[in-house]
């Protein structure tokens, strides 16, 4: 009692005093995100869905009319909050240079045998144009180069064509090697499996990969036939100055040309073949846009907390809008109301004490290409004072795998994979402010859909940057014209837009940047 009396005896001297500081200066408390979270409404939400994800915007194509209207809308928000650009005067625009591949078709022949385009090979990826004649191939076995399995052990590619098969090797109880599972693993499962093995031959420098997987062909080549017969311009990649490694996949007729024991012969070798192929690049250059904005840090503004969604669908296809209301029309939102409530703090004096990026990247749906450009091109902000990055995409639903469930859920993926103080800060916050059942079902690292490398988190994963993926799960409107923004359940777009807010003011605010124990 008596410390109490001389405590408040002192400041009423001090005020008596003439002290600079008033009495609300000598008992004000810290702000907490729970001052500001109560900004983020559903009204609110609905309101910016409905014009986000209407016909107007043409379901946001990258590259087309109804995209640049989704970064100007974008911009526009930004600017009406007085929310600064990264970038200079009133430029919120990180210009992505894209380029669209016509549909290409390669000539080969193997020992003098021609083999036919769509029939028996399909061109995956071109860069510029290929003649090459040849009388020796690498082949690299199922094309895996894994810590503890590597199909490129003692194999010089660099500069080579390379030869490789689908699938991975099982052990003696029908379980992958890389894994010592029985689920399909990215080295087996559909299109990551292309993407893994294109890399691992990438990495080895390797001038052309050629996969040999009878199943997929089998669904390719009917589309890439009909893209070139049409005329019809197709991937999206990131335009770069430097020659991207061709890849083509084949059929087993022509696997077995090029190397008859192919089906039974795993062990990576030197195959003498005589093999002539010649294809031609033509493709289309395109602009896109990722929209950038941020809040300059108050103690460190050097160092960034990101958060991200990706601006852009599918488009229009058949005269239908695909309208993407939670892919990710619901994430984008999302992220306009986290940054109007940091910016109210700023105004009350509370801005985040590190600076916080808000990252609306494009392309996210023809392969990442946005947030790929970002952290592995042209980073506003170097990676390595880079914090975290939360990633939003599809908040505005309920997977039916959980309709008997709990509503009020969200799936986190990737908190634990770098950071475990990051896990448990997104969890402590969740039951200190938002109270969401927070599901790991597909933080599985042998989770079979593999949500951990299908959005843009992964860019800035791959990065031993420490990530949070929110997540819905898929619906029956998953990439069909029916996701409209009448579907959403806006109560739960409201409590895990607020959940992301809190979890990042958290980390934003604490006095020492998190820590990352688990990088690669």
């Amino acid at each position: 009692m008596k410390r109490l009396f001389s405590l408040v005896a002192v400041g009423a001297l001090l005020v008596g005093c003439g002290s600079s500081q008033t009495a609300n200066d000598v008992v004000k408390t810290p702000k907490t995100s729970a001052d500001y979270s109560d900004s983020i409404t559903q009204d609110e939400l609905k309101e910016m869905l409905y014009k986000y994800a209407s016909d107007e915007f043409e379901g946001r194509e990258t590259g087309e009319k109804g995209q640049k209207m989704a970064v100007e809308y974008l911009k526009q928000q930004y600017i009406a909050m007085g929310i600064d650009t990264p970038l200079s005067g009133d430029d919120y625009f990180q210009e992505v240079p894209l380029e669209k591949q016509k549909a290409a078709q390669a000539t080969i022949s193997v020992n003098g045998m021609a083999y036919n385009a769509f029939e028996d090979h399909i061109v995956l990826r071109l860069s510029e144009n290929l003649d090459l004649s040849i009388d020796e191939i690498k082949y690299a076995g199922y094309g895996i180069d894994a810590d503890n399995y590597s199909d490129y052990t003692d194999l010089d590619v660099k500069g080579k064509v390379v030869l490789v098969k689908a699938g991975e090797p099982k052990d003696a109880n029908g379980n992958y090697v890389t894994s010592g599972t029985a689920e399909d693993t990215k080295w087996t499962n559909g299109r990551q499996s292309l993407s893994s093995k294109r890399d691992a031959a990438k990495e080895h420098g390797a001038k052309a990969l050629i996969l040999m997987d009878e199943t997929l062909f089998g669904r390719y080549a009917p589309y890439f036939k009909a893209q070139a017969e049409s005329g019809a311009t197709g991937r999206l990649s990131l335009k770069s100055n430097e020659p991207d490694m061709a890849m083509l996949m084949i059929n087993e007729k022509l696997g077995k040309a090029l190397y008859k024991d192919i089906m039974t012969d795993d062990k990576a070798k030197d195959l003498k073949t005589e093999l002539k192929l010649s294809a031609i690049n033509e493709t289309e250059s395109i602009m896109s846009e990722n929209v950038v904005a941020y809040i300059k840090g108050s103690e460190k503004p050097d160092e960034v907390v990101v958060i991200s969604a990706h601006l852009d669908h599918e488009g229009i296809k058949n005269g239908e809008v695909y309208n993407g209301a939670d892919d990710d029309g619901s994430g984008t939102i999302a992220i306009l109301e986290i940054a109007e409530a940091f910016k109210m703090a700023q105004k009350d004096g509370h801005g985040p004490k590190r600076s916080v990026l808000f990252l609306h990247v494009t392309g996210e749906e023809k392969g990442l290409l946005g947030s790929r450009y970002y952290t592995d091109m042209d980073p506003i902000f170097p990676l390595e004072d880079t914090v975290a990055d939360f990633n939003i995409d599809m908040i505005g639903r309920i997977d039916p795998k959980r309709t008997e469930g709990e509503r009020n859920y969200i799936y986190l993926i990737g908190s634990d994979k770098l950071s475990t103080e990051l896990h448990n800060i997104s969890e402590e916050v969740n039951e200190k402010y938002a109270k969401v059942e927070l599901d790991y079902t597909y933080n599985d690292e042998n989770d079979p859909n593999r949500f951990y490398y299908r959005s843009d988190h992964y860019n800035f994963a791959k990065n031993n940057i420490p990530v949070i993926f929110y997540f819905n799960g898929t619906h029956d409107d998953y990439h069909r014209p029916s996701d409209t923004p009448d579907k959403i359940e806006y109560d739960l777009l409201e409590n895990r837009t607020r959940l992301v807010f809190h979890t990042a003011w958290e980390v934003a605010n604490r006095p020492e940047r998190i820590v990352v124990d688990k990088a690669e």
